[in-house]
C-alpha cells in the first residue's frame, strides 16, 4: 500500500484546471438549482387583506400561490375551475426597470406594476364599471 491518490497524476507543468479544489456544497446547489421567488411576510399580509375585502363583496371565491424560480405569482378566481380573474405578481428582475410588482388582468393586460405593492394593490379600491 502507498500513500499515492488511485487518479493517475497528470503532467507537472498542469493548468489550473487540474488541480483539485474544495467547493461548498450549498454555494454549489443554490448555484445549480437557485431558491424559487417567494412573497415575503408583509407581501403577503397586504395582498391577503385585499383578497379579505373580495371576498366579503362576493367578488372573490378562491386563491392560488405559485412560487416559481422568476416570479411570485398570487392568482384570484371567481370559481376554482376557472382561468384566474387577477394574477398578483412579483418579478425581481423588474424591480430596477418598472417594479416588481404587477397586477394582471386575464387576458394578460397589466393593470398596474410598480416598485410599491400598496400602490399597486389600489388598483382594487376603484370599481371598474361597464360604461353603456
Amino acid at each position: 500500500m502507498t500513500d499515492l491518490p488511485d487518479v493517475p497524476r497528470r503532467a507537472a507543468h498542469g493548468s489550473e484546471h487540474d488541480r483539485a479544489s474544495v467547493v461548498d456544497l450549498r454555494e454549489y446547489r443554490q448555484s445549480r438549482d437557485p431558491l424559487p421567488i417567494t412573497f415575503h411576510r408583509r407581501e403577503l399580509d397586504a395582498i391577503l387583506w385585499i383578497y379579505g375585502l373580495m371576498v366579503g363583496e362576493g367578488e372573490w371565491k378562491d386563491y392560488a400561490i405559485d412560487h416559481l424560480k422568476e416570479k411570485a405569482v398570487f392568482s384570484v378566481f371567481k370559481r376554482a375551475g376557472e382561468l384566474p380573474l387577477y394574477r398578483i405578481e412579483k418579478n425581481p428582475k423588474l424591480a430596477d426597470k418598472q417594479g416588481a410588482f404587477s397586477v394582471v388582468a386575464t387576458n394578460g393586460q397589466i393593470l398596474k406594476r410598480g416598485h410599491d405593492l400598496k400602490q399597486v394593490l389600489k388598483v382594487f379600491d376603484r370599481k371598474i364599471k361597464l360604461v353603456e
